[in-house]
């Protein structure tokens, strides 16, 4: 009996797990379903033609974020709305009762839409909805201006459930989910910061280097993507909370300091230089790695952010060490890569404490929102 309890907490705990994890993708999975079925419903009520497209286009507007909904929900309508009142046109003004007069005003439909949509990929319904507009009329036997006008409703009808649903259930954020985003991404540089300046002598293997800045850069593409949608919610006046571009900014800085350590960190140099930086190096190691794996709990926590002083202190004994090893000549018998890369590597650093500090700016910026 004890055993199939423990089993039972134990799957217990791990279904928990499971929805933790997976918290976001099954919100938008509910958020889907409800939109989808309401728009179904009102679509009913209102005694719409074609049911079909309010479910459709509530579909396509229920997005992961807020954020996104909106944009999605903005340029679905405007293409709809521009792809019926050009098919609407053509269909009311060219006469096309015969197969080749229809396939005429097809091409003149598809067309052009076809080359606006190749200019701006999320007004792909253009031409989609001019052709619906067209055809509808033949199989329904509808006038193209009442198919038009269904297809408007039809679509607002979708659009407006989607978008409704996306703020009252479960919304989500993308101001939110960027800043679990900019969090992560602060943890890999963290990560990267440690494994390339644990050991300065030695140069990272490059397939391992590749790895962990492939790895930054996709979190940065993520990133980003997130962080247009968070844009579009200021925008609209749906959050207040700080402008999201100086946190990007700073992050894309800060992964260009890491790419740079990366490339320049490991050279070759005189055992007495090596001597005499190591110890600085460890220290800034470190405390950049402990700062900013702070600093991400509290971005994410919206907790003030950690103290600058063991980073100040680490990058302050290094510049000193660093301007005693060059005011005393000894690099003067150093290789003309290994001088360069040691410059670098000291330029890097500076690079680093800056975008660091940058970083405490906005971290304590977002605690007190």
């Amino acid at each position: 009996m004890l055993s199939d309890r423990n089993r039972l907490a134990g799957l217990l705990v791990l279904i928990r797990g499971r929805i933790r994890r997976y918290r976001l993708q099954l919100i938008l999975a509910l958020r889907v379903t409800v939109g989808a079925l309401s728009a179904f419903a009102l679509a009913q009520v209102l005694h719409l033609h074609l049911p079909l497209w309010a479910v459709l286009t509530s579909l396509i507007v229920t997005q992961m974020s807020l954020g996104r909904s909106l944009k999605v929900a903005s340029d679905y309508l405007i293409g709809t709305f521009g792809g019926v009142a050009y098919g609407g046109a053509l269909a009311i003004l060219i006469p096309h009762e015969s197969e080749w007069a229809l396939l005429a005003v097809l091409a003149l439909a598809i067309a052009p839409l076809a080359f606006i949509a190749s200019f701006r990929a999320n007004f792909n319904v253009l031409p989609v909805t001019a052709i619906i507009v067209l055809l509808v009329p033949s199989m329904q036997h509808v006038s193209p201006a009442a198919s038009a006008l269904d297809r408007v409703l039809e679509v607002t009808v979708g659009g407006a459930v989607g978008f409704i649903v996306s703020f009252l259930l479960f919304p989500a954020r993308a101001h939110e989910i960027t800043i679990q985003a900019a969090a992560d991404m602060l943890e890999l540089m963290a990560d990267a910061l440690s494994k390339f300046l644990e050991d300065h002598t030695r140069e990272l293997d490059p397939v391992e280097r590749r790895r962990i800045q492939d790895g930054i850069a996709t979190a940065l593409t993520r990133l980003n993507t997130i962080g247009a949608e968070a844009r579009h919610e200021r925008n609209a006046r749906l959050t207040s909370a700080p402008e999201i571009g100086p946190l990007l900014r700073t992050l894309l800085r800060l992964r260009h300091d890491i790419v740079m350590l990366g490339r320049v960190a490991g050279c070759e140099l005189p055992p007495e230089v090596s001597a005499r930086l190591k110890q600085p190096l460890a220290h800034v190691e470190a405390a950049g790695r402990d700062f900013l794996r702070t600093s991400a709990a509290a971005l994410r926590d919206q907790k003030p952010p950690p103290p600058l002083e063991a980073v100040e202190v680490a990058f302050r004994d290094y510049i000193e060490e660093f301007g005693a090893v060059r005011h005393e000549g000894l690099t003067r018998d150093m290789k003309s890569e290994s001088v360069e890369r040691f410059f670098a590597l000291g330029f890097a650093l500076e690079q680093l404490r800056e975008h660091l500090l940058e970083v405490h700016r906005l971290v304590d910026e977002w605690a007190r929102h």
